[in-house]
């Protein structure tokens, strides 16, 4: 019989800053790179693509009002193909993918496939897990063919940063450690205004639910649609790239999701998104990303 959580919409939105420093677990809401907390290394997802272990990007701990899965589930892990394994299309071998299916799987992992075939995964922690040690990678299945990913040697912070482009080594203060436990942590800071909190992204054009009430994070002078018309509202001026919940500005079409999602850029974690961004809802376990 299934479990039916009752949960308030939030009322703010949370900007999240990647910080200069490892993560504290008792004053961060999280840390992005290292490892996934207090699960088994054969619960860490294993890549039905590669048949390595996904990578782990971040794991955030949600603040009270964004706890949609109940009291106790008080994170999301996000893993994700390892860039050196997304290029351009996902191979498909059957016996790979059958046999990460027979693995043991966490309780609470959702899987998630983007438009070229790669895998992602979440799993919701609970608070004992949250709080637990760091887990270990699982060995690959001796299936897998593909080059070992850079991550599992140095860990996702240094695989990111040496083949990162210069933009995005500057979000280091210096170059990480070469190891697989190195993190940056996570802080978490409430938006000043956004009218979009507790508001599920849509686009009015092309969204498939009712309207939420959702508002776009620019507008046409005199509803007139052209380039020099085009403009940023002021109460989004000062948003950041990575937060939860709030004001969506992906790279291109507006995913439609609920309130309760995260939207990232690639170096929050270390991915190919193409120059571009992703979004995870972690309520509905949907998740997408597009190109710059």
């Amino acid at each position: 019989m299934e479990t039916i959580v009752a949960f308030a919409l939030p009322s703010r939105a949370y900007d999240l800053q990647m910080l200069d420093r490892p993560a504290d677990r008792a004053r961060d809401h999280g840390w992005v790179f290292g490892l996934p907390p207090g699960i088994a290394s054969e619960q860490w997802p294993l890549d039905p693509v590669t048949g390595f272990p996904l990578m782990h990007g971040f794991t955030l701990k949600m603040p009270d009002d964004y706890r949609v899965h109940g009291e106790d589930i008080v994170a999301v892990s996000f893993f994700a193909t390892a860039p050196d394994h997304n290029d351009g299309g996902a191979p498909d071998d059957p016996e790979i993918r059958e046999a990460v299916a027979a693995r043991p799987a966490h309780p609470r992992l959702s899987r998630m496939t983007d438009i070229l075939d790669y895998e992602y995964a979440a799993l919701l922690l609970t608070k004992a897990e949250y709080a637990g040690a760091f887990a270990t990678p699982p060995a690959p299945l001796p299936l897998a063919t593909a080059d070992r990913p850079r991550w599992l040697d140095v860990g996702g912070a240094s695989a990111f940063f040496e083949a990162a482009a210069p933009y995005a080594r500057k979000m280091f203060a210096a170059q990480p450690r070469a190891d697989l436990s190195e993190t940056r942590a996570i802080a978490l800071v409430p938006r000043a205004t956004d009218p979009n909190a507790g508001k599920g992204p849509q686009d009015e054009h092309t969204r498939q639910n009712p309207p939420t009430g959702y508002q776009p994070y620019y507008h046409y002078v005199g509803g007139v649609p052209s380039r020099d018309n085009f403009r940023l509202h002021d109460w989004g001026k000062d948003h950041a790239h990575n937060h939860l919940g709030g004001t969506m500005r992906p790279c291109q079409a507006v995913p439609e999701m609920s309130p309760f999602y995260i939207e990232f850029e690639e170096y929050f974690g270390g991915y190919n998104f193409g120059g571009g961004n992703a979004q995870l809802d972690f309520k509905d376990m949907k998740f997408d990303w597009a190109c710059g």
